[in-house]
């Protein structure tokens, strides 16, 4: 039989044929559409394979010729799980232990963390244990590396980047930290200026001379302390170094629509877990027969392989969830809009001058109502970082 997976499950018994007519049982076996395959000849008799489902369409047939038959082997599926049946003590048990050591095969049973300090390490394990990933852990119940990742990102403030890879029963984690010490290089001797015009508000120097105070305003390109120290005599140059901060101004154009539609969730959520072979993904849970139509659906899918024994098996696990979306219309009256673009504005500066500069008030300049939309014209107080290097120039005499 050319299909052994089919005669397997389906079941098939081998034949001994004994007596007269036996070629003649076949041919009228083969008229009745009735199978006969690994046929051979054994001295006075005749051996062939029948599927189990055909044996007594096959009895009726030999009925009708005096050859006998008899039953001399059993293969297949259904006398596998009949054999079951009689060792119902043994099956179960054996059925437990792959099951078991199918699950043991599938859980987390180390995550190892490098690259963090001590202190960061516990933050990210409680920040694990609050995700649901720890140790015992089905891996299939768990959010995905990419997920874990971001969300370790987002979650712990003193990390830049974390790598997360699952290794068999293993999720190895590497971390880069923020802030992390320098190491000392040389600098050569240079003299700090003011980056742009600016009220010097804030100034401490650490090495070389003062050329500016606070409160004084200072221009572009002018110098605030210089990289030469010493009497005019012996006069030594360093490598200037100082935090100096001023006060500056930031012009900004914001544009808000009164109106913007955007797509929010409504909370619907729909579920279905699934087996995936390959290109082939077979429900197991979640399907019914009435189903909610949800309006403008949006479906995300997590997958997850299995492994057994340490070997990642040709079949996944498919967490599908489809969450129900609708459109949303936000309106700002023009009040709103200008507060909406004051805050955006100050953002976009905000950015500009990195977290140790600070916005200190705004101003709003000039806004107008086009199209729908408001648009203002803003300037922002700010107190940042003046600080710009350069080398030393000494003046030559001619």
């Amino acid at each position: 039989m050319k299909n052994k997976w089919l005669s397997f499950f389906s079941g098939r018994v081998q034949l001994e044929l004994t007596g007269r007519g036996i070629e003649r049982l076949l041919n009228e076996c083969t008229r009745q559409g009735i199978p006969v395959f690994h046929v051979k000849k054994k001295k006075e008799a005749v051996l062939l394979y029948l599927q189990l489902q055909d044996v007594h369409a096959f009895r009726r047939i030999r009925r009708k010729f005096k050859c006998k038959a008899q039953f001399i082997n059993r293969k297949g599926f259904p006398f596998l799980l009949l054999k079951s049946k009689l060792n119902i003590g043994f099956t179960i048990g054996f059925a437990m232990f792959f099951i078991l050591l199918f699950l043991l095969s599938n859980m987390v049973w180390k995550i190892d963390v490098t690259g963090a300090k001590p202190e960061t390490e516990h933050q990210m394990m409680q920040h694990l244990k609050e995700i649901g990933v720890k140790k015992g852990r089905l891996q299939f119940l768990m959010m995905s590396p990419e997920k874990i990742q971001k969300s370790l990102t987002n979650g712990i403030d003193n990390i830049t980047w974390v790598g997360v890879d699952l290794k068999g029963t293993t999720i190895h984690m590497k971390v880069v930290e923020k802030n992390e010490p320098e190491k000392e290089k040389y600098v050569s001797p240079r003299d700090i200026v003011a980056k742009k015009k600016a009220t010097i508000t804030r100034m401490f120097v650490q090495k070389g001379q003062p050329m500016a105070a606070i409160h004084d305003h200072v221009e572009k390109g002018q110098l605030l302390v210089s990289g030469l120290i010493g009497s005019e005599e012996h006069q030594q140059e360093v490598a200037s170094k100082a935090d100096i901060y001023g006060e500056t101004w930031y012009r900004s154009e914001v544009t808000v629509p009164l109106e913007t539609l955007f797509n929010v969730y409504t909370g619907k959520v729909r579920t279905k877990h699934k087996l995936s072979f390959g290109s082939l993904a077979i429900p197991i849970w979640g399907m019914t027969l009435k189903q909610e139509e949800l309006k403008h659906p949006k479906t995300e899918q997590e997958k997850h392989s299995l492994h057994f024994l340490g070997f990642k098996l040709p079949v996944s696990y498919i967490k599908e969830q489809t969450r129900e979306s609708e459109e949303a219309l936000r309106k700002y009256t023009k009040e709103e809009a200008v507060q909406e673009g004051i805050k955006m504005g100050k953002q976009d500066v905000e950015d500009k001058i990195g977290e140790n500069g600070e916005v200190k008030s705004e101003k709003v300049l000039h806004q107008t109502v086009e199209n729908g939309k408001v648009k203002l014209i803003i300037l922002y107080q700010v107190i940042e970082d003046i600080v710009q290097t350069t080398p030393i120039v000494r003046e030559t005499e001619e």
